[in-house]
């Protein structure tokens, strides 16, 4: 009689190996996660969305001393919006560009551009300015002058705290790198910036 033989079954990994095999998985698959999550951040931070702390309080009350905001290095860049007056933007200080300022473009390029008394003036047309608080504004003046091409005029909010285009003159466009977006911090303060 033959007898048959059958071979034993493949043992199977003991519960150690198991455990440690499905850990390494793990790790690996989390160690991709990560990375994976951190170029994509970094792609953000450097072409997309860079976060910013606002120092001074020219821009009060839009934007406040120490305040945390997201400015989009993007939309301007690659043309998908063109620079609007009202537009909040972070740009290189024209004097000294290893400083960067925040201002609201008031100015575009061919504009006349006047202050009186602390009101001012676009193309001969008084500018309503919401945004500018009674209290903030100050008295100065400034005689009419026209925007150059690729230029624009900027002021801050806090007009009698504001280092901008009433002293300096105007910014080139090619300085100008990134539009204040939203803030992130203070959590009170959290929002879109108009």
């Amino acid at each position: 009689m033959d007898q048959r033989i059958e071979p034993p079954p493949p043992a199977s990994p003991a519960p150690e190996e198991q455990h440690s095999e499905s850990a390494a998985r793990l790790a690996i698959s989390w160690l991709r996660e990560l990375t994976l999550g951190v170029i994509l951040a970094v792609i953000v931070i450097l072409f997309i969305y860079q976060p910013v702390k606002v120092e001074g309080t020219s821009m009060m009350p839009s934007l406040v001393d120490q305040e945390r905001i997201f400015i989009n290095k993007f939309v301007y860049r690659f043309g998908l919006a063109d620079i609007g007056r009202g537009d909040t933007v972070v740009f290189w200080f024209p004097q000294d560009t290893s400083k960067s300022y925040i201002k609201r473009v008031i100015g575009m390029p061919g504009d006349t551009v006047e202050v009186r008394n602390g009101t001012v003036y676009v193309n001969g047309q008084a500018l309503e300015e919401p945004y500018v608080p009674e209290e903030f504004r100050d008295h100065t003046s400034m005689p009419p002058r026209t925007v150059e091409s690729d230029h624009y005029f900027v002021l801050g909010d806090h007009r009698s705290s504001s280092n901008d285009s009433r002293t300096w003159w105007t910014v080139p466009r090619s300085f100008i790198y990134g539009k204040a977006v939203f803030v992130y911090w203070p959590l009170d303060r959290m929002g879109m910036l108009r």
